[in-house]
C-alpha cells in the first residue's frame, strides 16, 4: 500500500511539472527594447561628437596644410570610426540607418573605387578632384548627387571617402604591411587641385556630421514624430524581431560573410573595409562589440559613462536557460579571439589558407553567433527572415 501511495505522489509530482506555464516575458521584452533604443541613441551621439571633431580638425588643416596637421586628422578619423564602428549592429533591422531613405550608403558604403574621387598610381588625371570641366564645383550637394551614380563602387562620401583623401591609395604590394601613404602636400597650393581636393575633405566631414545628427534625431527621448517614439510603440514581438533579424543577418551574413569571408576567400585588399589606413582590424572589433553590447544590454560611452539595463542574453536565458549559455558562451568566445585578429588585415588575408586560420575560425563563429540570433527567434515564437 504505502508503495502505491509513493506511486501516486511522483505521478502528482510530475503532471504538476508538465503543466507549469512558460515565465511571462513581458516586462523584459519592454525593458530590453528601452536598453535597445539608449544604447542606440548614446552610440550614435558618440559618433557624432567624434565627427564634429574630425570635421573640426579637417577645417584646420585644409586652412594652413601640414604634416603634423595630416598626422592629426588621421588619428581624429581613427578615433571618429570607433563609436560609429558599433552603430553597425542596428543595420537590417529596418531601423533609420537602412530603411528605405536610410543614411547608410552615404555614410559607410564601400569598396569604393578610389579614381572615382581622386588620383591613384598611373592615372594623375583621374577623379572628380580632378574633373573641373565635368564638375565645376565640389559641394555637399553635388556630392551627394555623384554618390553611386554609374555603379555601387562609385563612393563619393562618407567615412571611406574622407579615408582616401586623408591617406591616398593603399599600396598594391601587401608585403609592405603599410597603409597609404599620402602627404600634407597634396593640399598644398603648389599641387595642381590642392584647392578642390580640400574643398572635397571639408565637404564630405561637413555631410558625415549632417547625416549623423540625422540619425541622432531619431532616436532622440521625447521627439512624439521620431523612429524611436514609434519604435516603442510598437508590438513587443515585432519590434524584437526586427531587431534579432538585424543581429542575425548582420553577425552572419554581413560581417562574417562580406567584410571578413569575401576578402579572405578573394584574398584582395580591396574587398577590406577600411584599406587605405589599414583600419579593418578595428573595424571588425567593433562591429562584434557593437552585437556584444546590445546582447549584454550594456554600453560604456566615450566619456566613461555607462548606459545599461537589459539584454538579449537576459531575455533569451530567461526564455531557455540553455540558449543563454550558448549566447553568453559564443560572444565570450569571440571577445578573445578578436584580440587575435593579424594586423594588418590585408596582410593576413592574403596569408592565410581559407579555412586554416585565426581568421576563418573568428568567420565561423561569427555565423554560428548569428545562428544563435536566429533560433533565439524561434525560441521566442518570432519569425525569421531570410538573409
Amino acid at each position: 500500500m504505502k508503495y502505491l501511495v509513493l506511486f501516486l505522489l511522483l505521478l502528482v509530482s510530475c503532471k504538476k511539472e508538465s503543466t507549469q506555464s512558460t515565465p511571462d516575458l513581458t516586462p523584459l521584452k519592454q525593458s530590453v527594447r528601452e536598453t535597445y533604443a539608449q544604447i542606440a541613441f548614446a552610440t550614435y551621439e558618440d559618433s557624432l561628437i567624434t565627427a564634429q571633431k574630425l570635421q573640426s580638425e579637417i577645417q584646420q588643416f585644409v586652412q594652413k596644410p601640414t604634416s603634423k596637421g595630416l598626422v592629426k586628422c588621421q588619428e581624429t578619423w581613427l578615433a571618429a570610426r570607433e563609436p560609429y564602428g558599433l552603430t553597425e549592429a542596428f543595420r537590417f533591422s529596418n531601423g533609420p540607418i537602412d530603411s528605405k531613405d536610410g543614411l547608410e550608403g552615404a555614410l559607410n558604403a564601400w569598396p569604393l573605387d578610389e579614381s572615382y574621387i581622386d588620383y591613384v598610381i598611373d592615372k594623375p588625371k583621374t577623379g572628380i578632384v580632378n574633373n573641373k570641366q565635368d564638375i565645376p564645383e565640389i559641394t555637399k550637394e553635388v556630392l551627394l548627387s555623384l554618390n553611386e551614380k554609374g555603379g555601387e563602387t562609385n563612393i563619393s562620401t562618407g567615412y571611406h571617402a574622407m579615408e582616401f583623401l586623408l591617406w591616398g591609395q593603399d599600396q598594391v604590394d601587401t608585403s609592405l604591411k603599410t597603409p597609404g601613404n599620402r602627404t600634407h602636400k597634396d593640399y598644398l597650393s603648389t599641387t595642381p587641385n590642392a584647392d578642390r581636393r580640400g574643398q572635397y575633405l571639408t565637404a564630405a566631414a561637413e555631410l558625415v556630421v549632417e547625416h549623423l545628427e540625422t540619425l541622432l534625431n531619431e532616436w532622440k527621448e521625447g521627439s512624439p514624430q521620431n523612429y524611436r517614439t514609434q519604435f516603442l510603440a510598437m508590438d513587443n514581438d515585432a519590434s524584437l524581431k526586427e531587431i534579432l533579424n538585424g543581429l542575425f543577418n548582420f553577425s552572419k551574413g554581413e560581417l562574417a560573410g562580406e567584410r571578413m569571408f569575401v576578402a579572405l576567400n578573394n584574398k584582395d585588399q580591396e574587398d577590406e573595409h577600411s584599406c587605405f589606413s589599414d583600419n579593418t582590424h578595428r573595424d571588425i572589433i567593433q562591429n562584434f562589440n557593437g552585437v556584444k553590447n546590445l546582447a549584454r544590454g550594456q554600453y560604456t560611452r566615450i566619456n566613461g559613462e555607462t548606459v545599461s539595463g537589459h539584454g538579449f542574453i537576459e531575455l533569451i536565458t530567461k526564455a531557455d536557460a540553455q540558449k543563454g549559455v550558448q549566447l553568453t558562451t559564443a560572444l565570450t568566445e569571440l571577445e578573445s579571439l578578436m584580440q587575435e585578429i593579424p594586423i594588418p588585415f590585408d596582410h593576413a588575408l592574403t596569408e592565410e589558407v581559407l579555412g586554416q586560420g585565426k581568421l576563418s575560425t573568428i568567420v565561423n563563429k561569427l555565423m554560428a553567433l548569428g545562428d544563435i540570433f536566429a533560433q533565439s527567434m524561434t525560441l521566442l515564437n518570432l519569425s525569421q527572415n531570410k538573409l
